[in-house]
């Protein structure tokens, strides 16, 4: 579990250290603020796309494999981006080919990062019970908060004299190779199928599941494990569709949910050099931006390490309850006219997301069987990739044709999953299973 950890911290890590930096390295390049948003758009669009390959890559292949592939990725595109917005500000590039080249760089996280994510959550659920796996999957989301956590706060310290702005591309592709050592020697060697050897815990999570597991379900339940070995020899594993009954309202939830979170991160940076005049010595935002990220990350693990099992909530209220506190935090912090009140305010959306992300995730990987976990890993990452292909660039956009206008759709957004969540979701209480602890 520390190595799994560590596998997702980093990536958050060097990401939200790179959301820290690129404000303001885009002010250094003269570069107007929707087009940095945009510089991450192929990306995200590969992500989607590969996600879902990688993940049915890793029924086959294993998932540790799937992992290593994901870190290389990491490694490179950081590197590579590091080394491209280095000479561009420098002056060797134009603005125009630091960002084509930046762009192209950051599609190999796209392309080979996304084999991580779902490799990582398929391993954990095909270890966990039913009854755990709200928490176990908050626990790896939290890799992500901690991350998110540390990225922002050693931003800053890694602008070195020599790299300037880009010294946490160069450092966070280090750390990602550290990683990648300790996981090729330390993690076990994983047989692809070794979730279906296990004892199934739990009927597919969905409306018409009963309240309680009774003899037949037990019944049913071994029969599906025997049945993925005939004679030693794997069972074809089903093909889980993006249109499947089961997944519609978790994945409608995930897109609408997903694209106001994205929003938000994208317009943060840009908001903070604004609101408190970074503009003319965009160098002195990146401190400003890594502690307003800060807070937020401290508060998504506030949520997810201990609102989510203390309170025990299952996924529908984990989403519900996240939305509501984003649509709060997101006001208040879009009035907000100092540091301290725009941490504050961005804090309690990063609470509510942080309740948000591991219902919905929790909600999608309850929903299937035990055998369909690598590819719901797939659609799950797929869906956050989704949200960063047009989200982050419309929020800045809107915002930069006016804040109110981008601020108000973020809400919406939000205010949808609410009302649709709260009218399709299958309530938490008919389901215990979907409650830590229960």
């Amino acid at each position: 579990m520390v190595l799994l950890f560590l596998v997702m911290l980093v990536t958050a890590a060097g990401n939200t250290a790179m959301q820290s930096v690129m404000p303001s390295i885009g002010t250094a390049l003269g570069v107007a603020d929707v087009w940095i948003s945009l510089a991450y758009t192929w990306s995200a669009l590969l992500w989607v796309i590969c996600a879902p390959l990688w993940a049915k890559r890793s029924d086959r292949r294993g998932r540790k494999a799937m992992m290593a592939v994901g870190l290389v990725g990491f490694i490179a595109s950081f590197a590579l981006c590091g080394l491209v917005l280095w000479f561009g500000l420098a002056g060797a590039l134009s603005a125009l080919a630091t960002l084509i080249l930046f762009a192209a760089a950051r599609s190999l996280y796209g392309g080979f990062g996304s084999a991580a994510p779902p490799a990582v959550q398929a391993y954990v659920a095909s270890r966990t019970p039913r009854s755990e796996r709200t928490q176990a999957m908050a626990l790896i989301a939290s890799s992500f908060g901690l991350g998110t956590v540390i990225g922002p706060a050693l931003a800053p310290l890694l602008v070195f004299p020599l790299t300037g702005l880009v010294g946490p591309f160069f450092a966070f592709a280090a750390v990602g190779l550290a990683v990648l050592i300790a996981l090729r020697l330390r993690l076990p060697d994983d047989a692809p199928t070794f979730a279906a050897r296990g004892r199934v815990i739990a009927a597919p999570f969905s409306a018409n599941s009963n309240p309680r597991m009774s003899d037949d379900d037990e019944e049913e339940d071994s029969d599906e494990a025997q049945a993925d070995y005939v004679g030693g020899d794997e069972a074809p594993i089903p093909d889980l569709k993006w249109r499947d009954p089961r997944l519609r309202p978790w994945i409608v939830a995930g897109l609408l949910g997903g694209h106001a979170q994205a929003a938000t991160l994208g317009i943060i940076g840009f908001f903070i050099l604004d609101r408190l005049g970074f503009r003319e010595d965009p160098a002195l935002g990146t401190g400003s931006i890594g502690l307003v990220l800060m807070a937020g990350a401290i508060a998504t693990l506030l949520s997810q390490w201990g609102l989510i099992p203390m309170l025990k909530l299952g996924p529908r209220a984990s989403t519900l309850w996240g939305m509501a506190l984003a649509i709060i935090g997101v006001i208040g912090f879009s009035l907000a006219q100092d540091l301290h009140a725009i941490s504050l305010g961005f804090a309690v959306a990063s609470m509510g997301f942080g309740l948000y992300r591991p219902g919905f995730t929790a909600g999608a990987s309850l929903a299937v069987t035990r055998r369909e976990q690598g590819q719901i890993g797939g659609i799950v990452a797929s869906l956050n990739g989704a949200a960063y292909i047009v989200a982050p660039a419309a929020g800045v956009w809107l915002y930069g044709h006016h804040p109110v206008i981008g601020f108000a759709v973020i809400c919406l957004l939000c205010a949808a999953v609410f009302v649709l969540g709260w009218r399709t979701l299958t309530p938490d209480e008919t389901l215990p299973s979907g409650r830590p602890g229960s």
